[in-house]
């Protein structure tokens, strides 16, 4: 290996007492520490910096870097952790190193370093040593192929998509659950179909290996097979001095037993995480392997605890550490720092989810003029449909934002349809709409909707034309009902916004047939419902959403390139990692935070509580939890309106609120009621609208 001179004098003096028993674990005086060693490192308390300092502390004490396995979740964090380490042995050995520093050839992802081991021992394992990989995509495609195969496609009642299938199929291997636990718990809606998505997943596997291809589950799947047979494991698990593993709690159960048949006896390990931070169950990652390692190999580990935290002020520290401190298990640490700040975190009581969007931009606007860019403030939520209203004002206040975290609401394929039906009725020359539409109709086709909107074009009353046209025979039944809505969508004394009503009892039967989630995309259908309500006519809802186009893909929306500020929006899931000055959680209320979908145990309330708490220590200095008074959940719109704290999250209760200070917006008037505040002056519009030339 490359020879590396003797560091500096204490090159570790910016690691405080806890990073430096971490990252010295093992080495030197300590040299006789044989144990596993497990980093719980709290939000923002230089978890990255710390692995890679020791990485560079191994290097240092002559482990060799080529037999050094470094895991993470992201090509993009082990490039990171690979550039951090050539940091560190930089800023250690200044100028010293008599050769070019090592590179770390086993560092990457659980999967990329999973396809390489499997190329390795390929004809040991029954392998093909050329076999190719499908990424998720290609996996879809050829499990969409089988279903077809064997007649799934041409079922009497709907047979799960083939995106369903595979992520049922994921789910199985990845957390090593019996298949019925899986269908019963996760995809209840596809339980009936048990003995057919076995028969299909066996074919499924057939055809891979006919093929001579893997999917992404079979990378792990194939590894941790090798690792159960002890000859293999041992030549596998030889090739490697030390194992480091990144954000552990995201871990699954292949994982975890590939990690313990390559070092049974834990001597070389090293995992980094925090059991407060595992929010991925639907990935299939389990916390019982961060809270059960200690005890995982034939020698107990050592545990460090890095609990000085560098990101965020002491009172919102104190409130998230509260937070986490009612979980029914975890491993106990109290974050703290010495960063000075007084600002409490706020609860703040609005009546509904449109002053809850009316308050957080207006609180955005304030911050901005108090000097805090809009990129360091975000907007977090439980799910990608809560921020619908917060987008329609923040665009209308003409506040750019970038939306992490599924779709963005207005270019949901279902919320897509419902205003493509609205448009095609306002405009029946609209072909784009009118094509979207007359093809949610089964047995409508790209020619027949082209037909129709051809013959529309010139008709100088579109609506007889549309009754007129004679739609193919399999379309005959829907095809009547769709002229019914058309007609009553078209008839000017039609009272908005009833013909929203009438379009969404029209659409919501096909949304059924459509789509396996159907469930949840109701919930986006349904808000926007609420939000058309807010608006006094069907052009004036449709001539609104359109003043700021979307510009979006499936992880990232709204991205303003004539803005070089804008607002981050993000899901909390989305959210882990990062950091700003200022954010604000929508909808901090029993049925959103909690999920009303993730309550069925206590498995995941627990799971829905580190949400809350990742959530909450993404905030440097500001901390502001809404809880809408008025809050629509699934299933429980017959409750009406709650009471103003009714709602507040069960992982809030009366003795931990009392750490918050306490909004209520609007002020309340003496009756009770909620009363808005005061509109801008004349005055203040004259200058606001003099403001662009000044």
């Amino acid at each position: 290996m490359n020879t590396i001179v003797a560091p500096r004098l204490d090159p570790f003096e910016s690691l405080n007492p806890e990073q430096r028993l971490a990252v010295g674990h093992g080495l030197g005086e300590d040299s006789g520490d044989t144990r596993p060693l497990l980093i719980i490192a709290g939000a923002g308390s230089g978890k990255t910096n710390t692995l890679a300092y020791r990485v560079a502390n191994l290097i240092l004490h002559q482990a060799d870097p080529q037999r050094m396995l470094l895991l993470t979740f992201s090509r993009r964090a082990a490039v990171e952790m690979e550039r951090r380490v050539g940091g560190v042995l930089n800023q250690v050995l200044g100028q010293s190193a008599t050769r070019p520093l090592p590179s770390l050839p086993w560092s990457g992802t659980f999967h990329s370093i999973g396809a390489r081991l499997l190329r390795d021992y390929a004809g040991r394992i029954g392998l093909d040593e050329s076999f190719t990989i499908h990424d998720r995509a290609d996996s879809e495609d050829l499990l969409g192929l089988v279903r077809h195969d064997l007649g799934l496609t041409s079922t009497r009642n709907r047979f799960p998509q083939k995106g369903t299938c595979l992520a049922i199929y994921s789910r199985v291997v990845n957390s090593q659950q019996p298949f019925l636990q899986v269908l019963q718990q996760v995809f209840p809606w596809c339980a009936p179909w048990e003995s057919e998505l076995k028969k299909l997943f066996a074919a499924y596997d057939e055809a891979k290996q006919a093929q001579n291809v893997l999917d992404y589950d079979d990378l792990l799947l194939f590894w941790s097979e090798m690792m159960a047979d002890p000859e293999l494991a041992a030549e596998v698990g030889a090739r490697f001095d030390h194992v480091l593993v990144d954000e552990y709690q995201d871990t699954n159960r292949l994982q975890a037993a590939i990690l313990l048949g390559l070092k049974p006896s834990g001597q070389g390990v090293t995992v980094v995480g925090d059991d407060a931070q595992s929010i991925y169950s639907f990935r299939g990652a389990t916390v019982r392997n961060i809270l059960d390692f200690p005890q995982q190999f034939s020698q107990p580990s050592r545990l460090v605890t890095l609990a000085r935290n560098y990101r965020s002020t002491q009172p919102v520290l104190d409130v998230s550490n509260a937070v986490i401190a009612q979980a029914a298990e975890r491993h106990a640490k109290e974050l703290w720092t010495d960063k000075p700040g007084s600002t409490r975190a706020q609860l703040v009581m609005v009546p509904d989810e449109a002053e809850q969007a009316r308050w957080v931009a207006s609180r955005i606007l304030v911050h901005r003029e108090a000097g805090l860019s809009l990129k360091s403030q975000a907007v977090l939520f439980r799910t990608s449909s809560h921020s619908a209203a917060l987008e329609l004002e923040l665009t209308r206040r003409q506040i750019p934002f970038v939306k992490f975290g599924g779709l963005k609401f207005l270019e949901a394929a279902h919320v897509k349809d419902m205003l493509a039906i609205l448009r095609f009725a306002q405009n029946p020359r609209g072909r784009m709409a009118g094509f979207r539409v007359v093809q949610l109709i089964p047995g409508m086709g790209p020619a027949h909707a082209a037909r129709l909107l051809d013959a529309m074009d010139v008709a100088a009353d579109p609506t007889a034309t549309l009754e007129i046209f004679q739609a193919p025979a399999g379309a005959a039944a829907e095809w009547q009902a769709f002229v019914q809505l058309y007609r009553a969508l078209r008839r000017p004394q039609q009272a908005w916004p009833a013909d929203m009503d009438l379009a969404k009892r029209w659409y919501c039967p096909h949304l059924e047939r459509l789509h396996d989630n159907a469930a949840v995309r109701r919930i986006d259908v349904d808000n926007l419902e609420r939000i058309a309500a807010s608006y006094a006519s069907r052009e004036r809802f449709l001539s609104e959403l359109t003043l700021d186009p979307p510009d979006a893909s499936s992880d990232q929306a709204g991205a303003p390139h004539r803005d070089e500020d804008y607002v981050i929006l993000s899901t909390i899931h989305s959210a882990k990692g990062q950091e700003w000055t200022s954010v604000h959680v929508l909808n901090v209320v029993d049925g959103c935070i909690p999920s009303d979908m993730s309550t069925g145990s206590a498995a995941e309330i627990e799971e829905e509580r580190r949400l809350l708490y990742v959530a909450m220590t993404r905030a440097k200095e500001f901390l502001q939890l809404l809880v809408p008074h008025r809050f629509y959940v699934t299933q429980q719109s017959a409750m009406g309106e709650r009471h103003l704290y009714a709602s507040r999250t069960r992982f809030i209760p009366d003795a931990l609120a009392a750490q918050f200070d306490t909004v209520v917006w609007p002020t309340a008037t003496a009756d009770g009621a909620f009363a808005r505040p005061a509109g801008p002056s004349r005055m203040q519009v004259r200058d606001r609208a003099r403001s662009a030339w000044r």
